[in-house]
């Protein structure tokens, strides 16, 4: 199809002859002031618009900022006479795309049309293609070309629409979080709020009155009353992480929400409603955690009725140069460096590594060696220790399951350790460092002790 182009101007020899100069090229419309060229606009969107400043009584600057405002916008092109350029120069801070002087030169207006067509392909072609990318690479702030990625975004945006409530599983570091955003952003309560606790973080008496709210003299210290997260994010989306580490007793509040929609405050006699989406994330297995009763297998079934797997960034290793040129980005700009690439053998680093920590652990890697590095690309020195020395600590190829959970296990030790040792064994901000809570820092050094144990037994 022809791109279309719009001429106005209040003299008709001119008009008539930008329309002979161009409508072997172009579809061409005419008209001879602000208000004919409007109504040519509403009834027929032009890709260009070309103005005169002078249209009898009227502005063609005025023109140009009513044609700017239409749902799709022509590009603006002002013709001017020689001793108005100062109103040319005001058109184009309006919002003009250039001008030119008369008489005209012809030659001139048919290469800034050409010229300025070209941009506006460009830009639609580029807008469509990150459109597409968008789709399919990435959602909100998940990055990923893999299968298993494109498995997710295609989960998301396929459960995105419903009500159902969702349990995000997966460990630490892999975009719980993001992906829970992701949903919501997709959803029909995206212009709602979206409300994250994390439980893991808070005593079983904080977290019913963070979930519920109280009212005040509830407790020593509740000198007012608090609107809970349920109540806040009513109409939105209540995002529960690691909710494999709440109470029981919170559990069954839970539970009656999802099942009743109503709830009271702590200390509260009056029954409250709430409409609310609940997705809730774990790094915990809650089917195993059923069986052994620490975990409601009422409130299990009421939460997994659509589960989503987030995978360990070790399984999607072709996602990290995705990934770390995004975060490369991101985070120079964010600290005011300059933008470097990274050198083969630091990507070669980046790509070996297991990532006990996931995508959370790449990131801070990534911040690591931006602030440190000097040269004009990133290089394996600046990487932390734990990854620069990866070649005496990464997954070897992995032949056996025994192998593989060796592997796995030292290097969940290595990065502990180093973790305790580079904050004075402090393990609550060893944990902060590793991006999980205090409990399950406690948790991964019972396992791993265990499980030493059993091996120096045989």
């Amino acid at each position: 199809m022809k791109k279309t182009l719009l001429i106005v101007d209040d003299e008709k020899h001119t008009r008539e002859g930008l329309r002979e100069v161009f409508s072997e090229q172009y579809d061409v419309s005419t008209a001879a002031n602000l208000e004919g060229a409007l109504a040519t606009l509403e009834a027929d969107p032009a890709d260009l618009l070309i103005t005169d400043l002078k249209l009898g009584g009227e502005n063609g600057i005025d023109l140009i900022e009513k044609a700017l405002a239409f749902s799709k916008p022509p590009i603006c092109i002002m013709m001017t006479a020689y001793g108005s350029v100062d109103s040319a120069v005001e058109a184009m801070r309006r919002g003009a795309y250039d001008f030119v002087t008369k008489p005209v030169n012809i030659e001139r207006l048919e290469m800034l049309v050409k010229r300025a067509l070209r941009e506006q392909a460009i830009e639609k072609e580029n807008g469509e293609l990150k459109a597409e990318i968008q789709k399919t690479y990435a959602l909100d702030q998940m990055i990923g070309s893999s299968a298993l990625m494109k498995k997710v975004f295609e989960f998301i945006h396929q459960v995105a629409p419903s009500k159902a409530t969702i349990l995000i599983e997966g460990e630490s570091g892999t975009g719980k979080e993001v992906a829970a955003k992701a949903i919501h952003s997709l959803s029909q309560r995206a212009k709602e709020r979206f409300v994250a606790v994390h439980c893991a973080s808070l005593s079983p008496q904080l977290l019913e009155s963070e979930l519920f709210g109280h009212e005040k003299g509830a407790f020593t210290g509740a000198t007012e009353r608090r609107i809970g997260r349920f109540e806040q994010a009513s109409g939105g989306t209540l995002f529960l992480d690691e909710i494999g580490e709440i109470d029981p007793s919170v559990q069954v509040k839970i539970l009656r929400i999802l099942g009743e929609r109503t709830f009271e405050r702590v200390g509260g006699n009056q029954t409250l409603k709430t409409d609310v989406r609940l997705i809730a994330a774990t790094n915990r297995d809650l089917k195993k955690m059923t069986l052994e009763g620490t975990f409601r297998e009422d409130l299990f079934f009421r939460l997994n009725v659509v589960p989503l797997l987030m995978p360990p960034l070790r399984d999607r290793k072709e996602d990290i140069p995705l990934l770390g040129e995004a975060f490369l980005r991101e985070l120079s700009k964010e600290h005011g460096k300059p933008y470097r690439s990274f050198s083969k053998e630091a990507m070669s680093r980046l790509l070996n590594y297991s990532w006990p920590g996931n995508v959370r652990e790449l990131r801070a890697a990534i911040e690591h060696a931006i602030v440190l590095g000097k040269g004009k690309e990133l290089t394996t020195g600046d990487l932390p220790a734990s990854i620069s020395n990866v070649s005496s600590i990464h997954v070897e190829e992995r032949d056996s399951p025994g192998r593989e959970a060796l592997n796995l296990e030292k290097v969940t030790l290595l990065m502990i350790d180093r973790a305790l040792e580079e904050c004075g064994g402090n393990r609550s901000q060893a944990a902060a460092k590793l991006g999980i809570s205090r409990r399950t820092l406690h948790r991964k050094l019972a396992t791993l002790k265990n499980h030493t144990a059993q091996k120096s037994r045989f």
